[in-house]
């Protein structure tokens, strides 16, 4: 059963968060305020941490902030009133896995939670790197290794490359990279992800992304 921290300021919030991921099947534990969210998290008992931007004493940006800077890789959700894409941008900057602006369907929350905890069953050897084949996507330093060399990539670059490192051979949607690249918000019929796919083939090399016509994208 995995262990959801929930760092959240709201009583009615954190309760109905709580209940829900235990009906659901995780084990929730529930600090209210940033410090002991920090405190709890270096203790390595979370397996996801879901982490509200607005605590009482330091915001959830400073809390990823300190938690990146330690080392800490467990996947972060953050869950937030603040819907802009400035905000969303500097989470995910941050080191944030996702972010989830409030209200929110409890269903999506779930999804988005099984979809960051699968890639920590089959982790890499080496801490805070994935791996395929010859690439290696270097999670803190935010680069990729292509036949030896490493390569600096954009935020959203980066972003796009982890969605396909983490789901090798499997093909992706652009309505699910749109979701948890861009945002929900952004408009369907965008191009911008086939914008970025070839941004990534020009640095990782044109091979590696197969297009699957009507469906998406793969990395082989």
């Amino acid at each position: 059963m995995s262990t959801v921290l929930i760092v959240e300021d709201e009583a009615r919030i954190a309760s109905f968060l709580t209940k829900g991921l235990k009906a659901a099947g995780f084990a929730p534990k529930v600090v209210d305020n940033g410090r002991d969210a920090i405190e709890m998290a270096l203790l390595g008992d979370a397996d996801i941490i879901l982490l509200d931007v607005g605590l009482p004493d330091i915001d959830g940006f400073e809390v990823l902030e300190r938690l990146r800077g330690q080392g800490v890789s467990t996947p972060v959700i953050m869950l937030t009133a603040r819907s802009s894409v400035a905000d969303r941008v500097a989470g995910l900057e941050g080191g944030a896995d996702d972010y989830l602006p409030k209200p929110f369907s409890f269903d999506e929350l779930v999804a988005r939670i099984r979809l960051r905890l699968r890639p920590r069953e089959a982790a890499p050897t080496e801490p805070g790197v994935l791996e395929h084949e010859d690439l290696a996507l270097d999670i803190r330093k935010r680069r990729v290794r292509v036949d030896g060399n490493w390569v600096d990539l954009s935020a959203r670059e980066f972003a796009l490359a982890e969605m396909f490192m983490r789901h090798p051979g499997q093909v992706l949607s652009r309505e699910q990279l749109l979701a948890n690249v861009w945002g929900l918000d952004f408009d369907p019929g965008s191009n911008v992800v086939d914008v970025y796919v070839s941004y990534l083939r020009s640095k990782l090399g044109k091979d590696r992304l197969e297009t699957v016509r009507g469906v998406g994208y793969r990395l082989s």
